[in-house]
């Protein structure tokens, strides 16, 4: 029953099936698939031995009733030959069968390999803006499902056109030859079967789309309400009732969908069955009368009946063909619509690397907008039918800013001012629509990308830790880091003691997004992640935000370890932990409106004073501590900070 089955799935997908893909689509798939191609031309040729052979067993089968009618001193070694030549037929066909698998999965296999590879390196390339519009789901599932559905185009849609068009043609030839009477009289209950199965498939097709749909709902339900952010949501709202119920109703339907479904595909089978069987007795039923009247032989009735499930099969799954090619085609075009996205962000083949030594950064004259969905996303990656087709306005409006090399420049200002984007060029997650960003004196689009990373680290509000152990979240940054540079890191940021404390030590699994450590001991981690990348340039991304006093003041102790030295932007709300920046800048709507030290910019009575006394209005002045800054600022005198910076 296994090749009903497979005609039932080609028939489903009638429905869903789209008219026509892009020109050039065929062409680029022959291509992609070029160091496969003596592979796949020998499970080609194998496909159609075994499509051969598929034929000529029947044929065999009825010379050996015809040898027993007939008799004769002979009679006997001449079945016995032909039982021992359909007995080398079917060793053969085993033999070529387990070929053929191994041949089909070294393609397939291989196919999946390039494609997945394909696609996630160069998802990889793709500018952030592209993760901002994009479900993650719809990038899974074309890593997944369409790089599947893709190499099923060349594995088993083309194997089973090529084979079902030579089985039918060579039974149809052999049951015309034989007797073209039976043969017209089999193909009349043909449309019967056909044409029914077609409306059959589209209702498949309608009730496996609407199983899709719900399934999807409840992965989506499962993966938002298990996560530990959706989880804590739950319980606080109090839902889980809820939550549960709605899961249940949603599973019912899928159930319901399901004994649908599999009624419906029980019909279609049986009805092939069926219609099978009908024609079958009309082969015995007509080819018997000829037979006993001396027109034909009764092995020739045996091998009709034969080769009728030859016939009905592959006519059955050649009637949707187009159906199963223009499907797989789709997959490898979904995969290519992809792999076409062009990367904003491309590296100049005469790139060079930042120059060694301290680095400098400078904004000349910045002008920025974010990138339009059309620029970097899909429509069918967002679950949209039409892109936003509303053109961005600009962010950043001439900004000029430098920081000298170990020195400190601190971003201010309202929320959506700019900072944020600001501190995205540096690391060349964007680049400029005019002006430049550059880091020791040359432009970071001159400059390779890996030298960028090596050279500029960041820290931002909520810094990501994968589900994975502090060890190997740690060697993220230095892969060829030891146990003791480890170590060394987490001390240095403060996360010493929590290290003893731990069972596992490095080997301590740290949860989704680092769920299972506390907000301070998450950003001290990304922190000692930043210490082993040794980067010269740091940007703080309101780093300390969102965490209590004690957390607060324990992350920027393990800051303090990770400024010095190194040239430091720095962006945040609190103005009390920038006092002692070399040079702090308001931004206000994309654009600087002030610069200046904590001293001159307070004596300016501008916007950075205005902010400071709103921030200190209710507040007694802070008690300040002198410590020696200038490892940090890279000066020759001491700064007064405020406690928490130690």
């Amino acid at each position: 029953m296994d090749r009903p089955f497979t005609i039932m799935r080609g028939v489903t997908r009638a429905a869903d099936a789209p008219r026509s893909v892009a020109r050039g689509t065929i062409p680029r798939i022959w291509r992609f698939a070029a160091p496969y191609r003596s592979w796949l031309l020998a499970f080609l040729l194998l496909t159609t031995l075994t499509a051969v052979i598929g034929v000529l067993t029947p044929v065999l089968a009825g010379r050996v009733v015809n040898v027993i009618v007939k008799g004769g001193p002979d009679a006997a070694r001449t079945a016995i030959a032909l039982a021992l030549a359909i007995a080398g037929l079917a060793v053969g066909e085993a033999v070529i069968g387990l070929g053929t698998r191994w041949f089909s999965s070294r393609v397939g296999e291989g196919l999946i390999v390039d494609l997945r590879t394909a696609v996630f390196t160069h998802v990889q390339r793709m500018p952030i803006a592209f993760f901002t519009r994009t479900r993650t789901g719809a990038l899974v599932s074309r890593l997944n499902n369409d790089v599947i559905g893709a190499q099923s185009a060349i594995t088993t849609t083309l194997a089973s056109v090529l084979s079902n068009v030579i089985q039918l043609t060579l039974a149809l030839a052999v049951m015309i030859g034989l007797a073209w009477q039976v043969t017209i009289l089999a193909l009349i209950l043909l449309p019967i079967f056909v044409l029914p199965a077609r409306r059959m498939g589209r209702r498949i097709a309608d009730l496996r789309r609407d199983s899709a749909d719900l399934n999807a709902s409840m992965s989506t339900q499962m993966t938002e309400r298990f996560s530990a952010a959706g989880a804590t949501l739950v319980k606080l709202f109090g839902r889980p009732t809820q939550e549960a119920r709605e899961f249940e109703v949603t599973a019912l339907r899928v159930r319901d969908i399901g004994v649908r479904t599999a009624m419906v595909s029980r019909v279609f089978v049986t009805s092939l069955s069926l219609v099978s069987a009908l024609a079958q007795a009309l082969v015995y039923g007509l080819g018997g009368w000829l037979a006993v009247t001396g027109r034909i032989e009764a092995g020739t009735v045996v091998t009709l009946a034969l080769l009728l499930t030859r016939l009905y099969t592959p006519m059955t799954a050649l009637a949707n063909a187009r159906v199963d090619v223009m499907t797989a085609l789709v997959a490898f075009e979904r995969v290519f619509e992809v792999l076409d996205l062009e990367p904003m962000i491309r590296e100049k083949p005469d790139a060079r690397d930042v120059p060694a030594g301290p680095v400098g950064v400078r904004l000349r004259d910045v002008h920025f907008s974010y990138p339009t969905a059309e620029q970097v996303s899909l429509a069918s990656l967002e679950d949209v039918a039409v892109l936003d087709q509303r053109a961005p306005g600009e962010v950043l409006h001439g900004i000029d800013l430098q920081v000298g090399a170990g020195e400190l420049l601190a971003l201010v200002g309202p929320s959506g001012a700019g900072k944020s984007t600001i501190a995205s060029l540096v690391p060349r997650l964007y680049d400029v629509d005019s002006g430049a960003v550059e880091l020791g004196g040359i432009d970071v689009r001159d400059l390779t990308a890996a030298s960028v990373r090596g050279t500029v680290g960041v820290v931002t509000q909520d810094g990501h830790l994968f589900h994975d152990t502090i060890a190997a979240n740690l060697r993220y940054a230095a892969p060829d880091a030891t146990d003791a540079e480890l170590r060394e890191a987490l001390v240095r940021a403060r996360l010493g003691e929590l290290l003893d404390s731990l069972p596992d030590g490095l080997a301590t699994v740290v949860g989704e997004r680092g769920y299972r450590l506390s907000g301070g001991e998450r950003q001290r981690l990304t922190i000692a992640r930043l210490l082993l990348a040794k980067p010269r340039v740091v940007i703080l991304d309101e780093a300390t935000a969102h965490l209590d006093s004690e957390s607060e003041a324990a992350v920027q102790a393990a800051l303090v370890e990770a400024l010095v030295g190194r040239t430091a932007i720095v962006i945040a709300h609190r103005l009390s932990t920038i006092r002692a920046a070399n040079r702090i800048a308001v931004i206000e709507a994309g654009r600087v409106v002030e610069q200046g030290t904590h001293a001159e910019l307070l004596d300016a009575q501008g916007r950075y004073a205005a902010l400071h006394r709103t921030q200190f209005a209710d507040q007694e002045p802070e008690p300040l501590a002198t410590v020696d800054a200038c490892p940090i600022l890279g000066c020759d005198h001491r700064h007064e900070l405020p406690h928490g910076i130690r």
